[in-house]
């Protein structure tokens, strides 16, 4: 078809290409969620705050996040190959590719965790704080239920957004399909991999979206 021969594809090969690639996004966003939770819910909380302190605490880490997400992924990985090679012992492959790909999808998750956070009801927020409830009881038992779902499409965001990250990290040898594309699709020539390579991708962002969506309608109904 279109002069394409798909019968030459090494199925073992894109097979492994994508166990790495779902391995990268599944590592990549435990540790964004670790890091980027909290990290919003300080946005969040600094940015209410009557503190002068907390208000000096939320620009510099709202300037801090800003700056992490301006930069585009492929320069951040590459800017931060001596870190990561510190850090993990190497910069190639999967293990390589986590850090920079943590890195640059925390900040971005923390925003989306401010933003949900910022749509529960503040109503709920001052009855609790009325009835004698501490800043820690406040974020676990009422912010946090309550923007459940919100969180809940931020991480599936993220996680689409990671899928798309890790095909970028190809072109630094990162690993996964987004590898397989750069090395046999451009150097090589060979198309019908990287056609291959993009229809799994899909495949992965279309099962993750459709997760994330009925997980979002699940929590909203309860």
């Amino acid at each position: 078809m279109w002069g394409l021969d798909f019968s030459t594809i090494d199925w073992n090969e894109m097979l492994n290409g994508t166990y790495d690639t779902l391995k990268m996004m599944a590592y990549s966003l435990l540790f964004t969620f670790i890091i980027g939770l909290p990290l919003g819910v300080i946005l969040f909380m600094t940015a209410r705050s009557n503190s002068i302190l907390n208000k000096w605490i939320y620009r510099v880490l709202s300037v801090i996040v800003n700056i992490l997400r301006s930069v585009p992924f492929i320069i951040l990985i590459i800017v931060l190959l001596p870190f990561t090679k510190l850090l993990v012992g190497t910069s190639m492959g999967v293990l390589g590719t986590i850090p920079p790909l943590v890195i640059g999808a925390a900040p971005f998750f923390a925003r989306l965790v401010e933003t949900s956070l910022r749509e529960v009801d503040r109503g709920v927020i001052e009855a609790a704080q009325a009835m004698g409830a501490s800043t820690s009881q406040v974020i676990r038992r009422v912010l946090l239920p309550e923007s459940l779902p919100g969180l809940i499409a931020g991480l599936t965001i993220t996680a689409v957004t990671l899928v798309s990250y890790s095909a970028m990290s190809g072109m630094v040898g990162g690993g996964g399909l987004g590898d397989l594309a750069i090395r046999y699709g451009y150097y090589r020539f060979e198309t019908e991999v990287a056609i291959i390579a993009i229809v799994l991708m899909l495949i992965v962002v279309q099962i993750l979206q459709m997760i994330g969506d009925r997980l979002v309608v699940h929590f909203t109904r309860k």
